[in-house]
């Protein structure tokens, strides 16, 4: 009779724990599938889009908050946005119970797992190489339910976007960057995207390193048909403007290669006595030039460049003080060749003039030498005349037409034809200097304007 009834207890007693247990786990199951049935009632269907009126699509109203911009690739031609993306639309279909918001609130966060069991949208970026969002130990994002039945999704994320940029301008270029924004499944007569009253806004704290970025935002909206999903959907668009800063360089290239240009203009006022300094001027200005142009820091494109114009410019300057140099050089030996040579030449001939071994007579005028040949006299046959001063003078032989010195007829001083070219250079290269950069600049301005 006693082991029955310890029997009996320690059947009971295991019966108790077996409902113990069952009772918790069914409260536990309750629980968590009870907060989605809060709110959405027993037919609800998340693939079917809110009910809206006759024709009409479902309004979703988008806006970003641009929390920085950073990473401005010229060669991959993409830039990274990190911002917060906000959704909101209306939900008809829901069933909000009062006792789910706090006292005063008008709105209620919902758990992640709640929001999966709702319809939602689908927009996407359309230029986007990369688009994640952000994430510590969860994903970084909040759905909001307001008593009007209005759903609120807000999440953190950063995307790299494509963009197509031009570089004639550059370095005072200007690059328009869209970001497209499009509804992925739905149409535009199932969907509708639109800007909210917020649009776009930027973190007024945001700084980019060679970029300033204009603004107001240029927002659009428009529909946009996509071959490849055979229909017209609704099309988000904001336009980025980048104008790039010109200080960097202004201090880097302009300046420098300008000054350079000058340098190489003091090689005009070293005589030819100081040829290897000269030489090394010159060569110096030329190879500096040629590491700026190389090292600076160029978007590798096929197309000329505002900043490939300069640099050729300016290396073109130091090519013809160069060439100039070489021009002169030339023009001064041909000079000592002119001046040696004659002392030497002309006491031989009058020497052999007058022992009757030339018929030719020179005579010294001017620092030039002229000559007269013997004439035969058609009187005497086979008698020779030498006709000097008193007879009828030749034509003078005509001048070269690269003279390498002369005399000034008014003051009776030598001039050679190499310093007198060295003195026009002085004053010739700056102008034509000059005349470049007042044209470059203004036409520059005025494209980048």
């Amino acid at each position: 009779m006693l082991g029955k009834l310890k029997r009996n207890a320690f059947i009971s007693l295991g019966l108790g724990f077996i409902l113990i247990w069952l009772s918790e786990a069914t409260e536990t199951q309750v629980n968590y599938t009870a907060k989605p049935r809060v709110v959405l009632p027993p037919n609800y269907v998340k693939e079917i889009r809110p009910p809206s009126k006759k024709g009409s699509p479902v309004i979703v109203d988008f806006s970003i908050f641009v929390v920085d911009i950073n990473s401005i690739n010229v060669e991959d031609m993409d830039f990274r946005v990190d911002m917060f993306i906000h959704q909101c639309w209306h939900e008809p279909r829901l069933e909000i119970p009062d006792d789910i918001f706090e006292e005063g609130d008008d709105y209620v966060t919902l758990l992640p797992e709640v929001f999966e069991n709702f319809w939602q949208p689908d927009p996407y970026f359309l230029n986007s190489k990369i688009a994640e969002i952000a994430t510590l130990t969860h994903k970084f994002t909040s759905v909001t339910l307001y008593k009007n039945k209005t759903v609120r999704y807000a999440a953190r994320m950063h995307a790299i976007i494509a963009c197509q940029m031009e570089f004639q301008l550059y370095p005072m270029d200007i690059q328009v960057c869209p970001i497209h924004i499009e509804s992925f499944s739905s149409n535009n007569q199932k969907v509708k995207l639109r800007w909210s009253d917020s649009g776009v806004t930027l973190n007024p704290e945001l700084k980019l390193l060679q970029y300033n970025l204009g603004q107001p935002l240029q927002l659009e909206e428009s529909d946009g048909y996509m071959p490849e999903k055979v229909g017209n959907f609704s099309r988000l668009t904001v336009f980025f403007r980048f104008e790039r800063q010109i200080g960097h360089h202004l201090i880097q290239t302009f300046a420098p290669s300008s000054l350079v240009v000058m340098l190489s203009w003091f090689s005009f006022w070293l005589g030819l006595d100081a040829i290897p300094g000269r030489v090394t001027l010159l060569v110096t200005c030329m190879l500096t030039l040629v590491t700026m142009f190389t090292g600076a820091d160029i978007p590798p494109v096929a197309y000329v460049k505002a900043l490939d114009l300069w640099m050729a410019g300016c290396m073109l300057s130091v090519f013809a003080a160069l060439a100039e140099f070489v021009v002169v050089k030339v023009l001064d030996v041909q000079y000592q060749y002119q001046v040696n040579r004659i002392p030497k030449v002309l006491p031989m001939r009058i020497s052999n003039m007058e022992k009757g071994q030339c018929a030719t007579v020179a005579s010294w005028e001017g620092g030039a030498v002229r000559s007269r040949k013997a004439t035969q006299t058609p009187t005497t046959p086979g008698q020779t005349s030498l006709q000097g001063n008193g007879g009828p003078p030749k034509p003078a032989r005509r001048q070269s037409l690269l003279s390498v010195a002369w005399t000034d007829t008014d003051t009776g001083v030598e001039k050679i034809m190499w310093r007198e070219i060295d003195k026009v250079s002085r004053a010739v290269f700056p102008i034509l200097f000059f005349v470049f950069v007042l044209l470059y600049w203004p036409i520059l301005l005025m494209k980048s304007s």
